[in-house]
């Protein structure tokens, strides 16, 4: 009987040590199977859900809740924002944001929130993990598009831009190339893949397009540069260089310019930034100055006189009087100069202005006796010993008149 017992204790033992030897092997068979990895999957998931099934219909109920919560607070959100008033303020740009948001990215952050209490096992939480990663990273890309591009056109809305509305297919291109990138680069890395040569690839391309595309891109970065800075606007008048002219277009490449002559002026955006520009459509007042010459001959007394005149009528005509003094002696005049500013950003009313003063002045000048100078010149003649000689004959001198006669009655 003993015997019995220790034989079959043996083949027991025997058995067992030959299915644990067979079981790695098994396992390293199905490895490579990917129809027996699904039924392992499938036979580990059916486990879980026989033994966790209360803590999985609280879970989902949970989520289903988290769900509609989120949806009520984006359908909200979104009626608010799109009831504020005007368009592309902040808060419907936010609107715009929130009204981005898919719904599939609720579900499965809602899904990711009550998985912890239904305790899966570790491979179904590491495909709920992956997933939920995926969807937030691409959901902050959109979201991130959407802000930016908001902002922008609400940039170009408030200057009536036409540029920048004309651009906004290639800035949208750029700028959801840029934050896709980003977030691809994001999501290769939590899947623990080594971005670092990605990476570097990426910067190595961008830069050998950017040196390929340079006058290009120059030239676009200059435009928006304008664009959101603002020296000048479509309209307004404008000293670059040596050249004035009123800006009629602003383009991606270049600015269209209209000359005082008439002529149509194009010049390149990097250009036109890299000099200095000088604009005239913001001045709340224009100063104007007068170089006034008199002739040598005025008096003193006049000379004292002429200032206080000239202020008279500056003020006459309704303009700022600045100062009016003495400045220099001239080859053939005595220079006084005259200083007054001129309230208006038109340039119009300015040159109306500095016409009404001048004509002013002349009038008032001419009824006080001064004379204006103009350039004269006097020539003498030498004669061999060095005698000046007039360069025209003396008058001949005044004879006395004759005593005239008494006429007899």
């Amino acid at each position: 009987m003993i015997r019995q017992k220790t034989a079959v204790t043996f083949f027991l033992s025997a058995t067992s040590h030959a299915a644990a030897a067979a079981t790695p092997a098994k396992t390293a068979a199905a490895a490579g199977n990917p129809l027996a990895d699904a039924q392992h999957y499938w036979d580990v998931s059916a486990a879980w859900v026989n033994s966790h099934w209360l803590q999985i219909g609280i879970a989902i109920g949970a989520g289903l809740l988290i769900y509609f919560l989120l949806s009520m607070i984006r359908t909200f959100a979104l009626k608010h924002a799109q009831s504020a008033a005007g368009d592309l303020t902040l808060t419907h740009i936010a609107g715009r944001v929130i009204h981005k948001t898919k719904s599939i990215v609720i579900a499965i952050i809602a899904i990711r929130m009550v998985a912890g209490y239904a305790q899966p096992p570790a491979a179904i939480m590491q495909i709920i993990q992956f997933v939920f990663t995926i969807a937030v990273v691409l959901q902050v890309a959109i979201w991130g598009r959407e802000i930016i591009l908001g902002l922008i056109q609400r940039r170009a809305a408030e200057g009536h831009n036409e540029t920048l509305s004309n651009a906004m297919g290639i800035i949208r291109l750029l700028i959801s190339v840029a934050l896709f990138a980003i977030a691809t680069i994001v999501i290769l890395d939590n899947m623990g893949v080594n971005v670092t040569g990605l990476i570097a690839g990426l910067g190595i391309g961008g830069i050998a397009i950017g040196l390929a595309a340079q006058g290009i891109f120059s030239d676009l970065f200059a435009s928006l540069s304008i664009i959101f800075d603002r020296p000048f606007r479509v309209g307004e008048t404008i000293k670059y260089d040596t050249s004035t002219a009123t800006v009629e277009r602003i383009g991606l490449k270049s600015t269209r310019l209209r000359s005082l002559g008439g002529e149509l002026l194009v010049i390149s955006n990097t250009n036109l930034l890299s000099k200095e520009i000088t604009n005239f459509a913001h001045l709340h007042r224009r100063r104007i100055t007068f170089k006034i010459g008199v002739i040598y001959q005025t008096t003193p007394t006049m000379l004292r006189d002429l200032p206080a005149l000239l202020e008279e009528q500056v003020v006459a005509a309704g303009h700022e009087f600045i100062r009016s003094s003495f400045l220099t002696f001239g080859p053939s005049s005595l220079d006084f100069e005259l200083i007054f500013d001129v309230f208006s950003d038109q340039f119009d009313v300015v040159a109306a202005a500095r016409t009404d003063v001048g004509i002013r002045l002349f009038d008032a000048m001419t009824r006080a006796g001064y004379g204006f100078a103009y350039p004269t010149q006097t020539s003498f003649t030498a004669a061999p010993d060095g005698t000046m000689i007039m360069p025209y004959p003396e008058s001949p001198k005044p004879r006395a008149a004759a005593a005239k006669a008494p006429r007899p009655d």
